[in-house]
């Protein structure tokens, strides 16, 4: 690089390697610990920090009114995602702990638990081994919006914030049915959940609390702290209505916390579209660089580029073209990695289509530091393409294009004139898919490890436009699974 020169023009690799390994986000995550703990030695510190340092765990809490199935969501969850369950009574169990002693010596004398002695209490807990290893599900804390920024300002740090809401005429009514078995400490509820073994039908017990009026003031307490809450933690908390079937509410929790947050790293899109002739590639290419700014790259396009420029590319390959045989991929893949590395696709961002063809391609575009961060696959049946392309024809007058199905020429002279590319016969279009479906299922295998997306595209144009962007707009998923 020559620091002289304006732009300056950093390599794509820089890049594309800070965002795959998550230079920025890591920073940020460091900066801020550093400046939370304020170490006498940092630079020991930050490497200490890096060294255990694991964002993939999941920091996740599940807040609610009483009876909205916090306890039930919470260990559900725990299991599925192998993280650490904590809720009061873990927290009380610590004989160890004389701040859980504290706690437990001011609940039984009936005495307000003052926040800071909660926070310190989760704060020391989250610090151990097991879950900053594993993660943690933190069940009903925070309570409030100042127990929220203490835990905030101690270095715990959320991901994501999973808040259950119900009408209060039917948690007041879940809370009364609510037995405890005293010897597994299984709830169960005399209405939605009673148990078949008469056995312990016999021994459960109704807990203390749930009295209507006892209900109405904790709901009460909670609708006084929900909008304080919401507040903190306004880009990573999601309501769930907990008045449905608790598969339903789990599966809404467990996609919420397989979301991934919006990064505020600088993002460079490079998108790849593959799809049939006819699937609309061209037309999605053209919607996504005018919308967002990126330079459109078409194989065909740069391909007939170098020709006409007369570059020694152009030169290798035109013979190829003119006699219209299958150009080496060594040859393709040179062309589309000059195209992707000149400085408007490496600053803009860039939509390939056209290429690549075959798995091949698809490696020789990651060997040369150019891997996509979002792939889409158009899907379309071949009857459709067919249709699609075959009924189209051309006014060799004006150039503008008809199709007879869709949009016939509007007058009989036109018609008469207009004329079909011989690009668009049937036998041509089907020479061309059979040759997609020909390398398809390993170019699919290897964009499947990449997080490729599937998109039905015998749609609407604005349809299929409007499913690629909600995918190329928010961050991939990421499935949240055992050790």
């Amino acid at each position: 690089m020559d620091a002289t020169k304006k732009p300056l023009r950093i390599p794509p690799e820089f890049g594309i390697y800070a965002e795959e390994h998550g230079i920025f986000d890591m920073y940020k995550r460091l900066l801020s610990q550093l400046i939370i703990d304020k170490p006498e030695e940092p630079i020991q510190f930050m490497i200490d920090w890096l060294k255990r340092d694991n964002n993939d765990v999941s920091k996740i809490a599940v807040l609610g009114p009483p009876a909205s199935g916090k306890s039930g969501i919470s260990t559900t969850l725990s299991k599925r995602i192998n993280s650490v369950h904590i809720n009061q009574d873990g927290l009380l169990d610590d004989e160890l702990s004389d701040d859980a002693q504290q706690v437990k010596s001011l609940l039984a004398e009936s005495k307000p638990v003052p926040d800071e002695l909660w926070v310190k209490l989760i704060s020391d807990r989250l610090k151990r081994k097991d879950c900053l290893r594993r993660g943690f599900i933190l069940e009903g804390f925070p309570q409030n919006r100042s127990q929220a920024i203490e835990l905030q300002a101690c270095g715990v740090l959320l991901k994501h914030v999973v808040m259950l809401e119900a009408p209060d005429t039917v948690l007041i009514e879940r809370q009364a049915g609510k037995r405890v078995d005293p010897i597994t400490g299984d709830v169960y509820h005399t209405t939605f959940d009673w148990p078949q073994d008469p056995t312990v039908q016999a021994r459960l017990l109704e807990p203390s609390g749930i009295s209507e009026k006892e209900m109405k003031q904790k709901l009460m307490e909670y609708s006084r702290h929900v909008a304080g809450l919401q507040q903190t933690f306004t880009n990573i908390h999601k309501m769930i209505n907990a008045d449905q079937p608790k598969a339903d509410a789990l599966a809404q929790t467990i996609t919420f916390v397989n979301t991934q947050m919006r990064s505020e790293a600088p993002h460079t899109p490079r998108i790849v579209l593959i799809g049939p002739t006819g699937s609309g590639k061209s037309t999605m290419a053209q919607k996504l660089a005018e919308k967002y700014k990126l330079v459109d790259v078409s194989c065909g396009t740069v391909i007939k580029e170098q020709i006409a420029n007369e570059t020694k590319l152009g030169d290798a390959v035109k013979d190829f073209v003119k006699e219209k045989q299958r150009i080496p991929n060594a040859l393709v893949s040179k062309i589309i990695l000059d195209r992707l590395t000149n400085l408007d696709a490496s600053t803009q961002g860039w939509v390939l289509h056209g290429f690549p063809l075959t798995r091949e391609q698809a490696e020789s575009l990651a060997d040369g530091g150019l891997r996509p961060n979002r792939v889409y696959f158009l899907d379309i049946p071949d009857d459709c393409v067919i249709e699609r392309l075959c009924y189209r024809l051309t006014d060799p007058i004006s150039g503008e294009r008809f199709h007879t199905i869709y949009n016939p020429p509007h007058s009989n002279d036109v018609k008469q004139r207009c004329r079909q590319h011989h690009e668009d016969s049937e036998e041509e279009v089907k020479k061309r898919l059979d040759e997609y479906h020909s390398y398809m299922e390993e170019l699919s295998e290897y964009y499947a490890e990449e997080g490729a997306s599937r998109i039905n595209a015998d749609q609407d144009p604005q349809t299929v436009f409007e499913y690629i962007e909600g995918i190329l707009v928010n961050p991939l998923p990421k499935t949240l699974g055992r050790d």
